[in-house]
């Protein structure tokens, strides 16, 4: 395993909710991250934001892990949720309170 997927690997096991994201969650640099870091924050959930902009390695090195194509890419407790949509819709029909509910602040 290369230098980049050993890092993702550690942050994924090392924080309960970590955002694989365009930008930070204080200043989103796409429409889709944005989505996914209002969503958590309006579930009151603390999360990792890791900027995959100011790595072209881990832009990559994150698709390559997880085998899926696009960014955000969220993960808790250690599993991949999924991207923008799948947040979405997980958050509109309560699942993903449900998930995170341990978890909130």
């Amino acid at each position: 395993m290369n230098k980049i997927l050993i890092q993702i690997k550690h942050d994924i096991d090392s924080n309960d909710v970590v955002l694989f994201m365009k930008g930070t969650k204080e200043s989103p640099m796409c429409g889709f991250s944005a989505v996914v870091c209002h969503i958590l924050d309006k579930l009151n959930v603390p999360y990792k934001d890791i900027n995959v902009l100011s790595d072209p390695e881990l832009r990559q090195g994150i698709k390559d892990f997880t085998d899926w194509p696009t960014i955000p890419q969220l993960y808790v407790k250690g599993e991949f949720i999924g991207g923008s949509d799948i947040v979405k819709e997980m958050y509109a029909s309560g699942d993903l309170a449900l998930l995170l509910k341990d978890l909130v602040k």
